[in-house]
């Protein structure tokens, strides 16, 4: 086992690839020489950069898609606020403010199957905003499945990555959802990479998908060349289809980030939702392969408090930047 783990690190080192099964397999080697691995390829190939972003919920709630796992679903009876895309000032200050505390990239994330044309509008003037104040600002932006017409409006106002979950393998995607499919997510990250930008994407882990989801889904990922792959841990929310589903330990997270990095070697692997039932936050995950995390609350979950991740990445020796 380890003579195949040595063999598959050293094919990713030199700039191979590993098959689908190289990485099911992997996920049962030795734990703590796999993590030691992926740690070795991810300061390989991205030395001691950290990208750190934080959120808005810019829009929220009556969202009518059917996502099993979400609080904003229409569908569901989970308890959130609703409001549509939230004032100008608001986003603003709440982006510089971030910003000069020292996170570096700064997303508007909307619930819905799309933003609409008056939407978008509004974003563009907002972004506008924010750099008009703060030029560093890296803004980004969840909107859902926008035409490429809108990517190239949003990408001349100064949003610079699109963000927009597969959420899992096409296989297990029509187990979560319904009302859109895995095609209309892909075709939504081409028409982001038509308008020259960049792409955020990645999934949830723990909604009853196995290893070979995970693996399919990390795979997708590669072939779309996507450079941010956020880890979301499932969190049971009361009120939505996946409420009772188990809440997945440690050591299952780091071994799936492990895999993560071996088959995306170069890419910013994001710790996201679900951190507030990890030990320490998922410190842990930051040696196994991930190297970059969304701080401060989520969507409509707590997740980490920025001075506490700040002190976090300096400990640990990375360099926070905007990758």
């Amino acid at each position: 086992m380890k003579m195949n783990l040595e063999k598959l690190k050293n094919t990713v080192l030199k700039g191979g690839q590993i098959s689908r099964q190289d990485a099911i397999d992997l996920y049962n080697e030795d734990y703590d020489e796999l993590r030691a691995a992926a740690e070795e390829i991810r300061k390989h190939f991205c030395q001691d950069q950290f990208d750190m972003c934080t959120i808005i919920n810019a829009k929220s709630g009556h969202c009518p898609e059917n996502c099993k796992f979400c609080a904003q679903s229409a569908h569901n009876h989970a308890k959130v606020d609703v409001y549509s895309l939230l004032d100008k000032d608001t986003i603003v200050n709440d982006a510089i403010e971030k910003y000069r505390r020292g996170v570096p990239r700064y997303s508007l994330v909307s619930s819905g199957k799309s933003l609409t044309e008056k939407d978008i509008d509004k974003v563009c003037e907002i972004v506008k905003a924010i750099h008009e104040i703060e030029p560093g600002v890296k803004v980004c932006l969840s909107g859902g499945l926008i035409s490429a017409e809108g990517f190239k409006k949003l990408k001349a106002a100064g949003v610079i990555r699109v963000h927009n979950n597969l959420e899992s393998s096409e296989n297990f995607f029509k187990e979560i959802c319904t009302s859109h499919s895995f095609d209309q997510k892909i075709q939504a990250i081409k028409n982001a990479k038509e308008a020259g930008m960049e792409v955020c994407s990645g999934g949830i882990i723990g909604l009853g998908e196995g290893i070979e989801d995970r693996v399919d889904m990390f795979i997708s990922l590669r072939d779309l060349n996507v450079a941010s792959i956020p880890v979301n841990v499932l969190n049971p929310i009361k009120g939505t289809p996946l409420e009772n589903n188990k809440i997945l330990d440690q050591e299952e997270i780091n071994r799936t980030i492990a895999i993560c990095r071996f088959i995306n070697p170069k890419a910013a692997i994001r710790l996201a939702g679900g951190r507030a039932n990890m030990e320490e936050l998922g410190k842990s995950c930051f040696r196994s392969g991930a190297n970059a995390a969304i701080t401060g609350d989520m969507l409509t979950t707590y997740g980490a408090r920025l001075e506490d991740d700040m002190e976090m990445v300096k400990k640990m020796d990375y360099h926070i930047c905007a990758m």
